[in-house]
């Protein structure tokens, strides 16, 4: 009987624990959560719950998931100009172990060859103008795809055209009105060789310079993934000046002097004086 037992026991026992189509499906559902936040940047669960069509719930679910896992970290939302009153809202964003997940396999082999570039070259100063000079040379490579998307477009829509540019190419990029509507900033939310410009920023100078070039005007890099930063954010002021006919009004008249009658009346008085002389 006791073996019987034994034998029933055994029988309902169940049977080593495998992947299921549930846990699939959830595996898939998290790493949408994750691109979603490699394409637009550091979100709030109501943003990642809106556009991935899901519950709040559900994305708080994921999302400490991708927390425990190290790959999502959660910070205070930035603001610009005045807050509100409470606490900001949470975003999370992606960790470096985030980001690695994601098309960066090669950054290592790029920095080392960025290292040698500048060892061959003689090392200090000059081997960091090597340096400059190659990523100046790759990003003009880009550039020349990126201004015949932007050559036909007028002044105001460079930005959202550059924005698609960089898009296709990885960079996850938009384009908004900047605060205090000054002009717009250029969002890179993904960049493919973040860990390798965090040793060399010649690769983030170069590309603000092609980015002046694009845009026709002087631009500002506020802030990059490369230093810590959600976001690479580019600054890029409203260039549309007033006509020149507008610009300077026209010189006012200068007021009419008055009629000066000190000397006429200083003449009148000598007249006046030497009229009433007798002759010599």
């Amino acid at each position: 009987m006791a073996e019987g037992a034994t034998g029933a026991a055994a029988a309902s026992k169940p049977p080593a624990a495998q992947p299921s189509a549930t846990q699939d499906e959830q595996h898939g559902t998290r790493n949408k959560v994750a691109r979603s936040i490699l394409d637009h940047g550091p979100s709030t669960a109501a943003e990642l719950a809106l556009r991935l069509g899901l519950t709040q719930a559900a994305v708080r679910r994921h999302l400490d998931a991708l927390v425990a896992e190290g790959v999502v970290e959660a910070r205070a939302k930035r603001v610009y100009g005045s807050r509100g009153r409470g606490r900001p809202a949470k975003v999370f964003a992606l960790t470096d172990c985030g980001r690695d997940a994601f098309d960066q396999a090669y950054d290592q082999l790029a920095a080392d060859a960025l290292r040698w570039i500048a060892r061959t070259a003689g090392g200090g100063e000059v081997g960091e103008a090597a340096v400059a000079a190659f990523a100046r040379a790759r990003v003009e490579a880009q550039a020349e795809k990126y201004h015949a998307a932007l050559e036909s477009v007028p002044p105001e829509d460079k930005a959202q055209a550059l924005a698609r540019a960089l898009s296709a190419d990885g960079y996850a990029a938009t384009a908004r009105a900047a605060p205090a509507q000054a002009g717009e900033q250029l969002c890179q939310h993904h960049c493919p060789v973040a860990h390798t410009a965090e040793q060399f920023p010649q690769l983030c100078e170069a590309e603000t310079e092609v980015f002046s070039r694009l845009l026709g005007t002087h631009v500002q890099r506020l802030a990059t993934i490369a230093h810590g930063d959600g976001v690479c954010t580019t600054f890029i002021p409203r260039t549309h000046a007033p006509p020149k006919s507008a610009a300077k009004p026209p010189a006012a008249r200068a007021p009419a002097r008055p009629p000066k009658t000190t000397n006429s009346n200083a003449s009148n008085a000598t007249e006046a004086n030497e009229a009433g002389r007798n002759p010599a």
